[in-house]
């Protein structure tokens, strides 16, 4: 690896020597380069979506807390049927492998950073990362939209998921009622259109701390939910074989697969970085052993104590399980405050994958020139608002048209 005074001895540059010391950054497109400038007031050619959303203002603790609400999701109430797919041994060994390779990714994506970062071009976006080495078409072109598309795409199951959680919570009560999916749906809708009004990523550290906290608690309430059914007299009998068909052991094994690779992943690691205020060598290790002493905890206790409890039976989401039809197998109570940390968490993981697409409506309408409170600058936000609304609108078009329209009436 090139020395610092190697790199200095080429370029000539006396402030090289200490790039990613946070003494002499600046910015430019995305990028940081090296001028002997202010890092708290980066020049104004910074455009608007890093210079707002993405703000180098945290520690290795708010990364951890970003890191952890990005991959930790009520997702992974479904591990105890992803391991039904698979049975006991090639359940645990895939996910402890998917936990040791996603690990090692992740580290190595943001050692990359720190490297760019030291050599003076600190990269804050994916896109900027693969324009710098696939190539400008490739991080306007494919990388970019793609990042868009993915991120977008969790917000809007984070809203299917939130409306389900509101209806699973009015049906405890009112089993009876006659409120409908879609309902929930724009409810949830509202309150992540309201939490997109929180200016940039830094400021959702205390958000995320939240849905640390949250995430361990219902996986938590899952776990001693699932040991509590498994082992009273309303235990559903146990069977943990595999299919007799071999096809469908295959194509099963592959969804397990799939459905653990899920849970593990996250598409916004070199914006969590750009949030650490710099030097940033070695936080991102550090954020990162948090998120995963996380993931240990939750992970590995909810899939495996659901597929004990429940086996072959294990519902998509195991929380299904805690009801035989239209009796509890819990205390009412503890179904309600289990749904109620899942539904909270899901909106802090909604607002977290927002992030990029305030980054992009921010660099394309914002002018980073005036103050981000400005009226010129609010006007992002109302475009937010209205691609979100427009969202959950055509969500609730498709549920109301699952019984006549032929493709969803057939699922």
């Amino acid at each position: 690896m090139i020395s610092f005074h190697q790199v200095d001895a080429i370029s000539g540059s006396s402030c090289l020597s200490v790039a990613g010391d946070g003494n002499c950054p600046s910015y430019h497109h995305g990028c940081i380069h090296n001028s002997c400038g202010d890092p708290t007031n980066p020049p104004k050619d910074l455009d608007a979506g890093a210079l707002f959303v993405l703000k180098s203002k945290g520690s290795w603790l708010h990364c951890g807390y970003h890191l952890t609400t990005s991959i930790v999701a009520p997702v992974l109430l479904s591990l105890p049927y992803a391991m039904g797919l698979l049975g006991w041994v090639a359940g645990v060994v895939w996910l402890a492998l998917a936990a040791l390779v996603t690990f090692y990714s992740y580290n190595l994506l943001s050692l990359v950073l720190e490297h760019h970062a030291k050599l003076g071009h600190r990269h804050l976006r994916f896109r900027d990362m693969a324009t710098h080495i696939l190539g400008p078409g490739w991080g306007r072109y494919f990388v970019g939209p793609l990042q868009f598309v993915i991120c977008y795409g969790a917000v809007i199951v984070c809203s299917l998921l939130g409306g389900q959680s509101l209806k699973f919570i009015y049906l405890l009560y009112r089993p009876n009622g006659g409120m409908q999916l879609y309902q929930f749906i724009i409810m949830f809708g509202v309150l992540l259109l309201f939490l997109a009004q929180i200016p940039s990523f830094h400021s959702l550290r205390h958000i995320n701390l939240v849905s640390l906290v949250l995430c361990l608690a219902y996986s938590a309430c899952a776990a001693a939910g699932s040991i509590h059914i498994g082992s009273s007299s309303k235990a559903p009998p146990k069977d943990y074989s595999l299919s007799d068909d071999r096809a469908n052991r295959l194509f099963g094994a592959f969804n397990g697969i799939s459905i653990i690779a899920t849970t593990y992943a996250s598409g916004i690691i070199p914006e969590i970085q750009a949030t650490i205020a710099p030097p940033v060598t070695g936080k991102m290790f550090k954020g990162l052993c948090i998120c995963y002493t996380v993931i240990i905890l939750t992970y590995f206790s909810v899939g495996i104590s659901g597929y004990w409890a429940f086996g072959n039976d294990a519902q998509a989401s195991v929380l299904s399980n805690f009801i035989d039809g239209d009796n509890p197998l819990l205390p009412t109570w503890f179904l309600l405050m289990t749904n109620v940390f899942t539904l909270t968490q899901l909106a802090a993981v909604g607002v977290v994958y927002l992030q990029p697409t305030n980054e992009v409506l921010e660099g394309f309408f914002a002018n980073p020139k005036k103050d981000p409170f400005s009226l010129r600058n609010t006007i992002p936000s109302g475009v937010l608002g209205t691609g979100s609304s427009r969202a959950v609108s055509s969500v609730r078009q498709m549920v109301l048209d699952t019984k006549t329209y032929h493709l969803f009436a057939n699922v």
